[in-house]
């Protein structure tokens, strides 16, 4: 009743004031006060009224929309079919609602009884059972008990160091946290509150910590954050001590990775090129470039902590020993961390404002201490030193050394030569997820399902996806063999393709057809277009002004813009897509160190497409240039769309490349943060996370979180709908799923309530064409 009250009271009066039979008390204290709006017919109170639950609706408040419409019908004013429109989608909207709703209580449910499950496994299969008393028995000394493990109702249940199954089994262990998370995902505050405190639950966390101190013990930090940590801090975000200790994990588990050779390289090529001036002038670079005045002090305590960390790798890998240091490897280990704990006490004493002459002078120290201790290759002390010290900035400003270049590159661009597939891991086995159409792959007798077991004769089954494409890509004309299986024939075959330049289409629709053409209209009956942009590059703007003339011919009268899981591109591209829907003022202002050097991005009245209504989509998946296209289209300046799904990633800078560095290596920095048209500054995630905020990125109008299952249900239909296959693909063998409208809009909550916000908009505009005629 609250946003009721706030938001439209005034309304409520006027309904009040011309006959409403229901009025309740939270309003009507309200309606004692004289109001400051002058109604002169029923008529101009319905005009209100539409507006009223439109506006309501626009801010996701659908309850309070709800509430004012049922208020309407007991009033004497005057209707039309517009209220009854909204009513619909109001009650639509409900449908949605209640769906999800039982949806996460059916699924909690599940999980809980799957928990009672592993408890009875896991610590009952002898149990003691007796009466709750409510005073001290002395009879309970006959029982050989160690602990009460769980109280419920009026049971006890009593177990000895001998009932108790061995939970520690590492399998066991995640699979009861991955059912307690998932437990902890579908209950509600007050239900994670009393999970946590179970015992049982207690004893897990407990026995997973003990079971990833093993694994630590042993070197295996991987293992440890899968196992435990990774689980721990998903169930109890709030506990520092678990986040902090599975951040040092993963930087552990990355340490030891980089010595790993992979069918892709090996890591005398993944260090080589790597030197030490390249950074130092990589740190001159960021001197007068970065966004921000740099503290030296962090980066000397985050790189130098590294170098400890990768001593403690070292040591307690037997591989690595034998690499690195075969001979008096304890003692030279011992030195190097003893020297370098010392080296960051005298860090820590250091006051705030390191110079950078200083900063550096801890780097050369650090390489001295390695000269005379542990031995480490300095490519690798060099390439680990960098990494941390550069992280202390910001996550998106790194050194991209000269092994990394061509697939940065290629990242950037989206262009590359190769085959026209996207692939996927399934069930560990690497499989084309879908063809792209007039490429090499799709006549070649490839086709989307297919099991790639071998690249040139070298087995895929231990290959990252990145690796893959490294292997599968190559110069334009040259050939690459493909090892495949393919379902419902026995043997395996070979396919050999020409690869040649490929370029990823930006722009989807909502299926694909067996042409290969997208479809863009996603309800037919009210013109409502869907458009979906993977990525932000030189062709986005253009391609979507080529479906937008596509959908505007059919009579384009509403348009739902995807941005969800687009992780953002080209400055200039977001800029381009924002000016197609607006047509004048501010677009982004870019503002780096030095404000007098900051630009501004105006939108042009030229080729600006109708005014038809927007719902952009968006996740915690979008970020950079998505954050600038919905953050400048929502804006209170220009109130052009509305945005729908949950907050942006939170990425709120530009970034620049230079080739500084030299010797082929560049930098990658973040040369300016931006802000929306109003003025306001898009947060950065990390930064906002330090202060205790969680108001980065770019807020939706309207929320809708999905759950996990949701997000798996509806990637499971959007990836059934992108499939392209051969013309003569086989069907019996290897089924292809397509959705209807209705089944992919009922496995993504975020899309059926934009179309839910389109159809109120045209409501809307049809009524006031109505009254003005």
């Amino acid at each position: 009743m609250r946003n009721l009250c706030d938001k439209s009271v005034v309304y409520l009066i006027l309904l009040s004031c011309l006959g409403a039979v229901v009025c309740p008390a939270s309003v009507c204290a309200f309606a004692a006060h004289p109001s400051p709006v002058e109604v002169s017919e029923p008529a101009s109170t319905e005009s209100v009224v539409v507006k009223t639950v439109c506006d309501l609706i626009y801010q996701g408040e659908f309850d309070a929309a709800g509430e004012l419409m049922e208020q309407t019908r007991q009033a004497p004013v005057a209707k039309s079919g517009s209220l009854d429109g909204l009513a619909q989608i109001i009650q639509e909207f409900r449908a949605i609602s209640k769906r999800r709703e039982e949806a996460r209580r059916t699924t909690y449910a599940e999980k809980m009884a799957e928990l009672e499950e592993f408890r009875d496994s896991l610590f009952s299969e002898k149990v003691a059972k007796v009466q709750v008393q409510t005073e001290p028995d002395e009879k309970t000394d006959e029982y050989d008990f160690v602990e009460i493990e769980k109280m419920v109702g009026e049971r006890v249940i009593l177990t000895t160091e001998s009932d108790v199954n061995d939970a520690n089994d590492v399998n066991d262990i995640s699979k009861v946290l991955s059912t307690i998370a998932q437990v902890f995902e579908f209950a509600d505050e007050q239900e994670q509150g009393k999970l946590l405190s179970e015992p049982f639950v207690q004893e897990v966390f407990q026995q997973a910590i003990e079971k990833a101190t093993q694994f630590e013990s042993e070197g295996k930090w991987a293992d440890s954050y899968i196992a435990c940590y990774s689980w721990l801090q998903a169930i109890d975000k709030d506990n520092e001590k678990y986040s902090a200790h599975a951040e040092e994990l993963l930087e552990k588990a990355g340490i030891e990775a980089s010595f790993q050779d992979s069918p892709c390289e090996t890591r005398e090529e993944r260090f080589r090129g790597v030197e030490k001036q390249m950074f130092i002038r990589a740190i001159d670079a960021l001197a007068f470039n970065y966004v921000n005045l740099i503290g030296y002090n962090e980066m000397a305590t985050k790189s130098v902590r590294r170098c400890k960390l990768l001593g403690d790798v070292i040591g307690s890998s037997s591989d690595l020993r034998e690499i690195l240091c075969a001979e008096q490897c304890d003692e030279k280990l011992g030195a190097w961390s003893s020297a370098l704990a010392a080296l960051l006490e005298e860090i820590n004493q250091t006051p705030p404002g390191m110079s950078r002459d200083k900063f550096i002078d801890y780097f050369e120290k650090v390489l001295a201490i390695n000269a005379t201790t542990a031995e480490i290759p300095v490519a690798v002390l060099v390439a680990q030193f960098s990494e941390a010290s550069l992280s202390a900035l910001d996550d998106h400003t790194v050194m991209v050394w000269p092994s990394q270049v061509v697939s940065f590159e290629k990242e950037m661009t989206k262009e590359f030569t190769g085959i026209g597939i996207l692939i996927k891991k399934e069930k560990g086995m690497l499989t084309v997820e879908s063809l792209l159409p007039d490429t090499p792959a799709y006549n070649s007798g490839l086709d989307a399902g297919d099991v790639i077991e071998k690249v040139d004769g070298i087995p895929t089954k231990d290959m990252s996806l990145g690796c893959a494409v490294k292997h599968i890509t190559g110069p334009a004309g040259t050939k690459v063999m493909l090892t495949i299986r393919r379902a419902g024939e026995g043997q395996s075959r070979d396919i050999i393709i020409t690869r040649a330049r490929i370029v990823v289409p930006p722009i989807r629709g909502w299926q694909r057809t067996e042409d290969g053409k997208w479809l863009y209209m996603i309800n037919e009956r009210e013109r409502i277009g869907y458009v979906r942009i993977t990525n932000f590059d030189l062709r986005t703007a253009q391609e979507l002004e080529r479906v937008l003339d596509e959908l505007e011919s059919q009579g384009l009268r509403g348009l739902i813009l995807d941005l969800r899981f687009n992780s953002g591109g080209l400055l200039s591209s977001a800029i381009e897509v924002a000016d197609i829907f607006l047509k004048e003022g501010a677009i982004v202002s870019t503002r780096p160190r030095s404000w007098v050097s900051s630009t501004y991005a105006m939108a042009h009245k030229d080729k600006t497409h109708s005014d038809y209504p927007i719902v952009i989509l968006i996740n915690r998946f979008s970020a950079s240039a998505s954050e600038i296209v919905s953050g400048a289209l929502a804006d209170s300046v220009h109130g052009r769309a509305i945005l729908v799904g949950d907050r942006t990633h939170g990425k709120g800078s530009v970034q620049g490349i230079t080739s500084y560095p030299g010797g082929g290596a560049q930098l990658k920095y973040t040369m300016a943060y931006y802000h929306l048209p109003s003025g306001q500054r898009v947060e950065s995630r990390e930064a906002m996370k330090k202060q205790g905020r969680s108001d980065w990125g770019v807020a939706p109008n309207i929320e809708v979180k999905l759950t996990n299952n949701e997000l798996r249900k509806m990637s499971e239909v959007r990836r059934d709908n992108d499939v392209l296959v051969r013309a003569d693909h086989d069907e019996k063998a290897a089924p292809l799923k397509k959705h209807t409208v209705e089944e992919t809009l009922a496995s993504d909550a975020q899309l059926g309530v934009g179309v839910l916000v389109i159809k109120s908009k045209l409501i809307q505009t049809a009524f006031l064409i109505a009254k003005a005629n």
